[in-house]
């Protein structure tokens, strides 16, 4: 490991104190932070804002989800000791980074390809080999390999499709940004049979999803 490697990886364990100290992580999940060098995942011209709680913007006009917003979703998820995850919304691969730390595979669809591009070469870069990125509509889903234990949106949706809803395991949960008016409110829904239990947790702030590619 290289100095570079090792100052950076220094960085994320602070990174992940400071969040812990906020939310209070489970081991795993904080463990994952630390190990994620978080810089990769942002501009070069916004490296030295890579390990602050804030979002930052990345290109195709999308933005990498702060610190503390990513750990609220993965809490919300209760990804340890899910087999499968499908992430609607790749953007940096920064979502999904951690959750390689947590679950065994992940699955991750992005609509825009210089995305999906650079994703994949971040996740060779960090030897992650357990991360799938599709180009495609996150709308869709990624009917292959479900049934899924966990759905995640990493971008707005006013609903939630129902054919994302019939890819989610009996039991499974699926964590989304909804938009409620003029703000938006992270919602849990837990499905038990062809029903859904509901939650809203938190108020938060992420794109807009869209449909098709581009």
């Amino acid at each position: 490991m290289s100095l570079r490697e090792r100052i950076e990886l220094h960085k994320c364990r602070k990174l992940a104190e400071a969040i812990d100290a906020q939310l209070h992580l489970p081991p795993q999940i904080k463990e994952a932070f630390a190990k994620t060098r978080r810089e990769l995942f942002v501009p070069a011209g916004f490296k030295h804002y890579a390990y602050k709680l804030d979002a930052l913007p990345i290109a195709g006009s999308q933005w990498i989800s702060s610190p503390l917003t990513v750990a609220k979703m993965t809490l919300a998820l209760e990804p340890v000791g899910a087999d499968s995850v499908l992430e609607i919304g790749c953007g940096s691969g920064y979502q999904a980074a951690i959750l390689s730390h947590i679950v065994r595979r992940v699955f991750s669809i992005e609509r825009i390809e210089r995305l999906v591009i650079e994703a994949r070469r971040r996740f060779k870069e960090l030897g992650i080999t357990n991360v799938n990125v599709r180009y495609a509509d996150g709308m869709l889903g990624w009917k292959e390999f479900a049934p899924y234990d966990r759905i995640l949106f990493s971008a707005a949706v006013p609903s939630i499709p129902q054919r994302i809803i019939d890819q989610l395991k009996s039991g499974g949960i699926l964590v989304a940004p909804e938009i409620r008016g003029n703000h938006q409110v992270i919602v849990k829904y837990v499905k038990i049979g062809k029903s859904l239990r509901k939650m809203e947790l938190d108020r938060c702030l992420f794109i807009h999803s869209k449909s098709g590619v581009e």
